[in-house]
């Protein structure tokens, strides 16, 4: 089940199932964590194949779709509605574990969000596991912004002013297209790169194709196996 819009990746071959012994504890909370750029919602997809059904709940098509039915006219108003999406992304959570449905969300957590999932996890019994991403800076700005470049990007991240219907010619000279000082600096002083809740496992990027999914995966279930999770968090 999607929360949020998704798209679906094909497995990775090596990754199996271990819905045996994920089942054994439903109030899970998988939270995928980490830089800009790093495969967030790639990994988030791939943990659902193997191990769903899970509620997957992603914050840029929240974001996209308050941007679309609201519109902002300055930098101002975006970020205004971008604190409406963080509300409905906490709020999703919220009404999963509520039905105590088995969770996975992806976002660039930091600090300001830990204490809004203590919370949660502590109202409704869930014990949450933290995947963090992790790259090397100047491979993750490349990435950033070969995406941003794409048509197929929401122009709204890009934008100090978006309305449904509008375009944009040449997106090298959008306003919101973040220069590599400013990706460097974000990266380095809002806590994308060490927020922890509960047992963390860190996954360096900066090569896709040297990624060990499988073993990711593995690890995510094995936390939960027996019923319990196992507090590996710094």
């Amino acid at each position: 089940m999607t929360v949020g819009g998704s798209r679906r990746s094909a497995t990775i071959p090596g990754t199996t199932s271990h819905n045996e012994r994920l089942d054994v504890y439903a109030r899970a909370l998988v939270l995928i964590a980490g830089l800009p750029g790093t495969g967030k919602s790639r990994l988030s997809q791939l943990v659902c194949e193997a191990l769903g059904p899970l509620t997957e709940i992603s914050i840029d098509p929240i974001k996209e779709s308050t941007w679309d039915r609201e519109g902002f006219d300055s930098l101002e108003e975006k970020r205004m509605l971008d604190g409406v999406a963080l509300s409905q992304f906490f709020s999703l959570i919220e009404r999963s574990m509520q039905r105590s449905e088995r969770i996975i969300a992806d976002y660039p957590l930091s600090e300001k969000q830990r204490p809004e999932l203590e919370c949660l996890c502590a109202a409704h019994s869930y014990r949450p596991v933290t995947v963090r991403m992790t790259a090397d800076l100047d491979v993750l700005y490349e990435r950033q912004r070969r995406r941003d470049l794409d048509d197929s990007r929401h122009l709204g991240h890009i934008s100090h002013r978006y309305h449904v219907g509008d375009t944009c010619l040449d997106r090298s000279q959008a306003p919101g297209l973040l220069t590599r000082e400013e990706f460097v600096r974000r990266c380095t002083t809002r806590g994308y790169d060490t927020f922890a809740l509960g047992p963390v496992k860190e996954v360096d990027t900066s090569d896709f194709s040297a990624v060990d999914y499988p073993a990711v995966i593995a690890w995510i279930a094995d936390q939960y196996r027996a019923g319990e999770v196992h507090d590996e968090s710094p």
